[in-house]
């Protein structure tokens, strides 16, 4: 059971600016500056693996933190000139690293291979995230969303919820001033050392309820940037857009299979960066095959991205029919493997 307590006390500088402002405003200046912290957390009482420290800067979140967990704590990570994928452990497997950033919806393979100061903030969080869920153990992170818009920080949350929870072994804890994470995240407790006060949380992430609409095929611009191999799209495509509350976040095009009556096959599904990571992508894809196949036409998807195929691996909706190997087939498999090398699978929608 984490149990502290802290006393942190300073010397107040002396000056006549200081002076001057404690007559202004009737601030009495004293010798020490004292600040005392009493911290019971029962966490052996119970499993778990996420917690939340939350509250106002000041109420002292960082300092308990650091005190009670000095080895895993972090506010983020050092990155150099190198590709973000060059600055994970040099002992990491390739494809470790891979399931990791795509684990926290950072699933850009070009963005992969540039330096983390060139991306954008959204994207900084992320790479940062996955070099935690590569820590191992416990990591607690401070100041946990706090430069980036709140939209990103929510689903942020939600996507690194997601992937702790798929591994037992890892505990995260979140130190934030924000409370607005607090629903995505899903703790399983929280904190509040303004208060002082501890609870035993049991939340479940906000349902997402998309609108899934035909568009013309102008809306692609929107999108195209964030397809990780080709920017163009067939302009004989169907297609479809996801909104969430009036905003775009997905995109889908559908061609018909030249040759084959009735025979389509999805030709590109994009979610925009700063909504990956929930299963936006597989709910759109699998939203659109069910919408063909329910008309009684066949429905085929050719894809590489590891999130998709481990989704469509373990789905009864769908059944392999192939794979290859950068463009080389190979014989059929029951199931997919992601390799080091680029993995294509195709797979077509059967229903349930």
């Amino acid at each position: 059971m984490p149990h502290t307590y802290l006393v942190r006390e300073i010397t107040a500088p002396q000056s006549f600016r200081t002076a001057q402002v404690s007559a202004l405003f009737d601030v009495p200046i004293s010798e020490k500056v004292r600040h005392a912290w009493q911290v019971d957390l029962p966490l052996d009482d119970a499993p778990w693996q996420i917690g939340l420290i939350v509250g106002p800067s000041g109420c002292g979140k960082s300092t308990i933190a650091q005190e009670l967990w000095p080895d895993a704590y972090t506010r983020g990570y050092v990155w150099d000139d190198r590709s973000i994928l060059d600055n994970f452990p040099a002992g990491m497997e390739t494809r470790a690293i891979v399931a990791a950033l795509t684990a926290v919806g950072f699933s850009s393979p070009p963005d992969w291979v540039k330096p983390y100061r060139v991306l954008s903030t959204g994207q900084q969080m992320r790479a940062d995230l996955a070099r935690a869920l590569c820590q191992g153990g416990l990591v607690v992170f401070d100041e946990f969303t706090s430069v980036v818009d709140r939209t990103v920080a929510q689903i942020g949350s939600a996507a690194l919820a997601m992937a702790i929870r798929r591994q037992p072994d890892r505990h995260f804890i979140a130190v934030t001033c924000h409370e607005d994470v607090l629903a995505w995240l899903a703790p399983d407790w929280m904190y509040e050392p303004a208060t002082n006060s501890f609870q035993w949380r049991c939340l479940q992430r906000p349902p997402i309820a998309l609108d899934i609409t035909r568009c013309h095929s102008s809306a692609w611009r929107l999108f195209q940037a964030a397809h990780y191999l080709s920017a163009t799209l067939n302009p004989s495509a169907l297609c479809y857009v996801a909104e969430w509350a009036g905003v775009p976040v997905g995109f889908t095009a559908v061609l018909p299979v030249i040759g084959f009556k009735n025979a389509y096959r999805e030709s590109r599904t994009v979610i925009l960066p700063d909504f990956q990571g929930i299963g936006i992508g597989t709910h759109l894809s699998d939203t659109i095959a069910a919408h063909y196949h329910a008309q009684g036409k066949r429905y085929r998807s050719t894809t590489s991205h590891p999130a998709m195929i481990a989704h469509r691996n373990h789905s009864t909706h769908w059944s392999l029919c192939s794979v290859a190997i950068h463009g080389n087939p190979m014989h059929s498999h029951r199931v997919a493997v992601v390799s080091t090398k680029r993995s294509v699978a195709t797979f077509e929608y059967i229903g349930s």
